[in-house]
Formats: structure tokens, C-alpha cells, sequence
């Protein structure tokens, strides 16, 4: 039951929508340029006026704005190969507290390179925390690592143990893992209301992309991108679109 809720949750976030025999991809034929027309459901992925990524740039401070309050529990996690990227199931019970809304941790997923760009700088990698409120919000708290600025990340190290390489594969991760490992010292953040990253390309999401870089080392990075060459939809038009920073 916990499997089905998360998909439904996560089409079109986490490429869980290849768990269902979706027909997208990243590259190709069916890549993201023709995402609009593999489905009517997928208008909003070539007309959205709010998609996600975009290039973060030029952002407001709003001193208004509080931290984000991140409640992670620790617990076992399941790894799914969906065959676009890799997502971790979770258990539920973790959640965050962000502009006086509760969001339910409901999975995450990894995309190489980072979806997320800064000032037209990509990252190495990126990890989206996606959550869902009780009324039907949904929020996706970003993180950004980077290959040069540490040897590696521990919480990675643990889950990669288990990384299912083949397409639609699963793997258990039974060792105690907190999805908190994943999240820098500093957590300010730039913010931005968007989209699901991927079919059907859902608006209405609000984006919390961390300001601070993770460290990811070269053999988890090559881990990821020998399954996954290619994991990230390129940047969106803004459509003047207001990006707040918090601090």
C-alpha cells in the first residue's frame, strides 16, 4: 500500500511514472522536448508558465521568510531503479515544517547532473526530498553536491551499498538511515512556486532549494552516472517568476 501511495504521489516527480510503464525519457525520441506529445495529461509540459527546473538567479531577500523545520525519522529504506533515476522509498512518520505548513516525507530521488542550476552553474549531482501536505501541497526540498568539495557522503556510501542496477529492480536497505544525512549545516534556501520535474509536469509545487552544496566523491558519482547517464530536465523558462532567499 505504502508503494502505491508513494507512486501516485511522486508522478512526475521522482520519474516514478516508469514504475507504471510510462513511455518518457530524458534522451531521445521521447525526451523532454517531446514529453507534451506522448500525452494530453503532459500539456502542462510544454505550456506551463510555472515549470521546474529554472535557473536560480537574482533572488529577493525576504527576511520574513523562516527556516525550514526538518523532523527525519531513521528507519530502513527501499532503493527502486525506475529505469529514468533512482528512488528511495521511506517509511512514513518524517516530515518538515515550512511557512507554517506540514509536508509529509513521501520519497526521494536523485538526478545527475542537478536539475537545479545557480547563476547557469550545475551541480554534480542532486537529491529531492518530496513531500506532500494532508490538503495536497507539495513541496521538494533540493540539494546540491558537488564532486570537489568533499571526499564523499556517508549516507550515500550506506545506501549505495544496496543500488539496484537493473531497470525496475529493488533493493532493501535494512541498516538505519536518516534522510537528515543528506542535508548541509546551513539550511538557507532559496524558494519558488514550480512544477513536478517530469510528467505530467504538475504546477503548483514550492520549491526549497538549499543555498549550501553537499559533497558527493568520485566513486559515488560514477556509481549514479554509469546507470544513469542522464537523470535532469534542463531549465525552464522563469516567466518572471519571484525567487525569495531567506536569508
Amino acid at each position: 500500500m505504502r508503494i502505491s501511495l508513494l507512486v501516485a504521489l511522486l508522478i512526475g516527480t521522482a520519474g516514478m511514472a516508469a514504475a507504471q510503464n510510462a513511455n518518457w525519457t530524458y534522451e531521445g525520441k521521447t525526451g523532454e522536448v517531446a514529453w507534451a506529445k506522448l500525452s494530453p495529461e503532459n500539456a502542462a509540459c510544454a505550456k506551463g508558465k510555472e515549470q521546474s527546473p529554472i535557473d536560480i538567479r537574482g533572488a529577493k531577500l525576504d527576511k520574513a521568510l523562516k527556516p525550514i523545520e526538518f523532523h527525519y525519522l531513521t528507519g530502513p529504506m527501499t532503493l527502486e531503479n525506475t529505469g529514468v533515476t533512482l528512488v528511495a522509498h521511506v517509511d512514513p512518520g518524517s516530515y518538515i515544517v515550512a511557512d507554517g505548513v506540514r509536508y509529509e516525507l513521501v520519497g526521494i530521488d536523485f538526478h545527475h547532473p542537478s536539475e537545479d542550476s545557480v547563476k547557469g552553474r550545475f551541480s554534480d549531482m542532486s537529491i529531492h526530498l518530496v513531500h506532500k501536505s494532508a490538503d495536497g501541497k507539495m513541496a521538494v526540498v533540493a540539494v546540491r553536491l558537488d564532486e570537489a568539495r568533499t571526499m564523499g557522503n556517508a549516507t550515500l556510501a550506506i545506501l549505495w551499498e544496496h543500488f539496484p542496477r537493473k531497470a525496475h529492480e529493488k533493493e532493501t536497505v535494512t541498516d538505519m538511515v536518516n534522510p537528515g544525512g543528506f542535508l548541509p549545516p546551513d539550511r538557507g534556501y532559496w524558494t519558488y512556486t514550480g512544477s513536478l520535474s517530469t510528467p505530467p509536469c504538475t504546477e503548483g509545487v514550492q520549491w526549497y532549494v538549499l543555498e549550501q552544496e553537499m559533497g558527493v566523491s568520485r566513486t559515488q558519482l560514477r556509481t549514479f552516472s554509469d546507470v544513469f547517464k542522464m537523470s535532469a530536465r534542463g531549465p525552464q523558462d522563469p516567466h518572471g517568476r519571484k525567487i525569495l532567499a531567506n536569508e
